[in-house]
Formats: structure tokens, sequence, C-alpha cells
């Protein structure tokens, strides 16, 4: 069967690179995958293997790009177009009678609707569009049991059209990576966080709980982003600008990510935290906010201690005063700490299930 990837641009964020990860662990024998991009431009376009055709319309805004990401699709008449962010899910699904009748198409959610639409611009139409056009999917794929109950609770997405697939971590590439690790110099506790600097991410909290441990923690965060000043400046503000360390985007953050004490997330909303299974894939436990989308079902499937969730202030600060510095100065990652369930041979076999089944119905 033919399926066509649909991504906004090759930037590196967590949706685009787990679109990535399903794509690279396709088996060629057995599915036909190809791209397309409305500007090809990114760190991730590394990850594109090299036997699939990409499509680059060279046009980023979608409303500008509509017109010719429909011609594409009638043009190469996929069996099934896959989409990962909500703005377009939302385009394709509503220009579905221009694409083909035999074309189905399969949304992923990257993140809880009922946390991400509030901060939107025009929240109530998102909604709205939401139910209207969700259930005209085939398949609606969630990252957590408590995104299948909001889809099928509040916008009316059939049961048998839902289906929990976790995000693919391919374990082996990170572990290798990750080596040697990178750890900040001195002693004291080692903290690292990653993502778009953003509201979304937290990372305010991160600085402000960041304040309350001792002088000789020192926090890494990978990501660049529109709040990068203003939170360095909240850094400064608060007396821990050089306790914390803003690195940007980073090609290799799984080396960080192996020499720290613990991963912390301080989101105010997610999915399925792509950073946090790549933190655990390089043998580091996690610290993450209630609010980090499908943080909890990492957590009931992860070892004991590998994954505490807590709300943000003094029990998160609590918790992280807790943990001991690595008093080891190998550069050698630790052992995964990621949940079968979350790896990629296993997730991608899942999906094969999940499109086969659906091409059969």
């Amino acid at each position: 069967m033919h399926i066509l990837f649909v991504l906004p641009s090759f930037a590196g964020g967590g949706a685009e690179r787990v679109s990535l990860t399903l794509l690279r662990g396709l088996d060629p024998a057995r599915v036909k995958a190809t791209l397309v991009v409305l500007d090809g431009r990114g760190p991730l376009t590394t990850m594109v293997p090299d036997h699939v055709s990409v499509t680059d319309l060279s046009c980023p805004r979608l409303r500008h790009a509509l017109p010719a990401l429909i011609s594409t699709v009638r043009r190469l008449k996929p069996d099934i177009v896959f989409s990962t962010l909500g703005y377009v899910n939302l385009a394709l699904l509503a220009a579905r009678p221009l694409l083909g009748r035999k074309t189905k198409i399969v949304v992923r959610e990257a993140n809880m609707p009922s946390l991400s639409l509030p901060t939107t611009s025009h929240p109530a139409v998102l909604r709205a569009a939401y139910r209207l056009l969700y259930p005209r999917a085939d398949v609606v794929i969630c990252t957590s049991t408590q995104m299948m109950q909001e889809m099928s609770r509040d916008y009316d997405v059939a049961l048998e059209r839902l289906v929990q697939l976790a995000n693919p971590v391919d374990e082996v590439a990170l572990c290798k990576a990750a080596s040697p690790a990178k750890r900040p110099e001195g002693e004291g506790l080692r903290l690292i966080a990653a993502g778009r600097l953003t509201h979304q991410k937290g990372f305010d909290r991160l600085i402000d709980m960041t304040a309350e441990l001792p002088a000789s923690t020192r926090v890494t965060i990978l990501g660049d982003g529109p709040l990068r000043d203003a939170l360095e400046r909240r850094a400064r503000e608060k007396g821990v600008a050089e306790q914390i360390q803003f690195l940007g985007f980073c090609d290799n953050p799984w080396a960080q990510y192996a020499g720290a004490d613990a991963f912390v997330m301080t989101s105010r909303w997610e999915g399925l935290p792509n950073a946090v299974l790549e933190a655990l894939a390089c043998g580091t436990p996690v610290v993450a906010t209630s609010q980090s989308g499908g943080i909890k079902d990492i957590a009931s499937a992860s070892p004991d201690g590998a994954v505490m969730v807590l709300d943000v202030g003094e029990p998160f600060v609590s918790a992280l005063k807790k943990i001991k510095p690595s008093p080891s100065k190998t550069l050698s990652p630790r052992p995964s700490l990621l949940p079968q369930r979350f790896r990629m041979l296993h997730v991608v076999e899942a999906f094969h299930y999940c499109i086969s089944k659906l091409m059969s119905s």
C-alpha cells in the first residue's frame, strides 16, 4: 500500500520527529512511503530515508500551500494520507471531497485538545472544527488513554475509529548517539530540559523552581523559540542566571540527556512527550508535571521510580531535592529505562497492523 506522509516542515519539533521516526521504521517491502512537506527546510531533513520520495511545496503557510497539497495528493493517488499536526489535519479533512474517493485519511493528534485549544486565538472555532471534521477521519491516532476518552466524549469520534499508538523511539540509535555522555562540570545536581521556548513548555516554572534548589544545581535547557529573551531575563530576575544554561537547538540532545541526573518536564500541556521517552532510552529518570499529557501512561509502564508525576511548586521542588547527583565520572550512558511498548519495532508493527486492518475493511 502507498502512504503519503504530510508535514509542515522539517523543524525540530516532537510531532515532526515522531512522524519521521515512524516513516523510517516502515518496511519498504510492505509499504510504499512518500512525503510531502510544505516547507522543506529544517534540521530534521537528515531523518528522511534515501528511498523515500519527497515533494517540497516551498510554501510555509498552509492557506497558500493547500491548493498545491490537494493537487499533489490527487496526482500521487495514495491509499492513505497521514498527518500529525492539528491544523494540517483539519485542512486535509475539510478538503477530503477533493482528494479522491479511495484515499483514506489517518490523523494523529499530537496534543490534548482540552489543554491546547484554549491557548489558541480562536478556541471556540477550533473546537467546533474538531467536532465537525475529526469524525470524518478513517482513523484518529491518540497517544494516550486520556486522549482517546476525550476524542470520543468531546469530539464524537466513533470508538472504532480511535487507535492508541505510542510514540516510536529508536532506542538503539539513541543509545549510540548518547555515548559519550555530556555532563556540566562541577559538583551538584545536573538537570536537563528540552523543547520549544514557548508558554506551553513551562520553562518559566522551571526557572522559578530552580531558585528553590541548592546553588550548586545546574539546569541545561535545549531548544529555541520566541520566549528565549523573556526566559533569560526571568532567570536574571530570579537570581539563577548562572545556574541555567540555554543551549538552543541541539543536533544531538541525547548525549546531554545521558549525562544528567534527571530530565525535567514542566509543560502546561502535551500529547505524549517524546523527549521524556528519549530521556528514558538514554537511562535518565524523569520528573514531569501531571499536565504533561500521556505522562501517566508512561509512568505506569516504566520501572519503579523512573518517572515521577507531580504538580509544580513544592511537591516538584521536593522531588528534585531528593535526587542524588551522580558520583560517577564515567561518560557511558546508563541502561535504558524505556518500556517495551514505546520501542520503535513494537510501535511500527502496531502501525502496520492498524493500516492493514484499515485497508481490508
